[in-house]
């Protein structure tokens, strides 16, 4: 219902008033009203404006909802293409299952394709052919900071790596010229701490190539096929950048000796063995792709895997001898603070049987030996007291083996 002037709050008697302040206060009164309408009218588009987000997020957590409560899609391949279907392996489970297709899916499919099935089986759309995210995420981005001058007592093996792995990549038409196939593979093999792993970072630093690292325990996995595929993925990677370099280290953890054992676990690294083995000198052509690999265990290693073409040159790397040791102990001192009265060659010569990584060990441990003193500078009795605690460290982790 509209007001009139009957029944609105006036602001004056009527009797005493005239005309004149009647239309005054009139004007007064509408004047206040229009401002309080004006903030009415403002409030009311804030609330809109409130209003328009809190619709936003509701249809965004509804949307969400919505997400989460749907089924899971699960990633499978596609194994063969029939009249009747295709046959898919389900990753995970490596369960097969025959399921039907729409005439769309079957021409964008082929074996071996990677497909995102729901709870049916029913293929619902094609995966990109992108290699595994494992393989991928072993490319080595940033070089190690590590070069050959920093690796001591093994000239004679950094000279037949370089000429190996970086001869091949730096200048391929010399052996064009010469008429003869570039080294495929170098196997470094020899005790634990002797610089292999030391020797592929130096590499890694020294070409200008794709690095990619892995451990051989990587590659074994629980279900049937998942260590073949990632092997797959890995030359794939490497070609797919090449000129690259492929270090694996442990590689006695999938390429040990064949034995007669029907075990589910041995027979599946050795069908990983298989593949890495076609991989190396198998029928497709490798490419740009240099191998290194590294082995405490040359005595477990498959003689396939050892056989030219595809490691071409076995590299032993031994412990240091005691010109190697004295080489050693200048390369991790050049940042220390060294007393006037260390002698790196009586040190060689009386850390006898020590590898390059307990020498790197002893350098750290003397330091601390000053540290604890309260001094800045390490003199020679720090070095002595450092190897003697190496060593009955040492001793004590043999033990522990002995007895576990």
């Amino acid at each position: 219902m509209t007001d009139t002037m009957d029944n609105v709050d006036l602001p004056y008697s009527d009797g005493e008033a005239s005309k004149q302040e009647k239309i005054a206060a009139l004007r007064e009164r509408l004047e206040v009203l229009e401002n309080q309408n004006e903030e009415m009218r403002d409030k009311l588009l804030d609330a809109n404006a409130e209003n328009n987000k809190y619709q936003q997020k509701l249809e965004r957590l509804t949307h969400e909802n919505k997400k989460l409560k749907q089924s899971p899609l699960f990633v499978a391949t596609v194994q063969e293409i029939t009249e009747k279907g295709i046959i898919i392996k389900q990753h995970g489970n490596n369960q097969e299952a025959l399921t039907e297709v729409t005439e769309e899916h079957r021409e964008a499919l082929e074996p071996d394709a990677r497909v995102a099935v729901n709870n049916s089986l029913s293929v619902v759309k094609r995966l990109d052919d992108d290699t595994d995210v494992r393989a991928r995420v072993m490319q080595v981005e940033q070089s190690p900071e590590v070069s050959y001058g920093d690796i001591g007592g093994l000239e004679e093996q950094m000279k037949e790596v370089r000429e190996t792995v970086e001869m091949p990549l730096k200048k391929p038409e010399m052996f064009g010229e010469v008429g003869i196939d570039p080294p495929s593979g170098v196997l470094l093999y020899g005790p634990p701490g002797t610089g292999k792993t030391m020797l592929a970072k130096a590499v890694a630093n020294h070409t200008d190539t794709t690095f990619i690292r892995m451990a051989g325990s990587e590659l074994v996995h629980k279900f049937i096929g998942e260590g073949a595929k990632l092997v797959r993925d890995l030359f794939q990677v490497a070609r797919d950048h090449e000129p690259s370099v492929l270090f694996i280290d442990e590689i006695d953890a999938i390429a040990a000796k064949r034995t007669e054992s029907k075990t589910s676990g041995d027979a599946e690294v050795q069908r990983t063995m298989m593949q890495l083995l076609s991989e190396m000198d198998g029928f497709e052509d490798r490419g740009e792709v240099r191998i290194i690999a590294a082995t405490n265990r040359f005595d477990m290693l498959d003689h396939a895997i050892l056989r030219p073409g595809r490691f071409d040159r076995l590299i032993e790397v031994p412990e240091p001898d005691e010109e190697g040791r004295e080489t050693i102990f200048e390369i991790h001192t050049r940042e220390m603070n060294i007393a006037g009265d260390v002698e790196f060659a009586a040190l060689a010569a009386e850390t006898d049987a020590a590898s390059g990584a307990d020498i790197k060990a002893v350098c750290t441990e003397a330091g601390m030996f000053a540290i604890r003193d309260d001094r800045t500078e390490i003199g020679m009795e720090d070095f002595r007291n450092a190897w003697e605690k190496v060593q009955a460290e040492s001793d004590e982790s043999e033990v522990s083996k002995t007895f576990a």
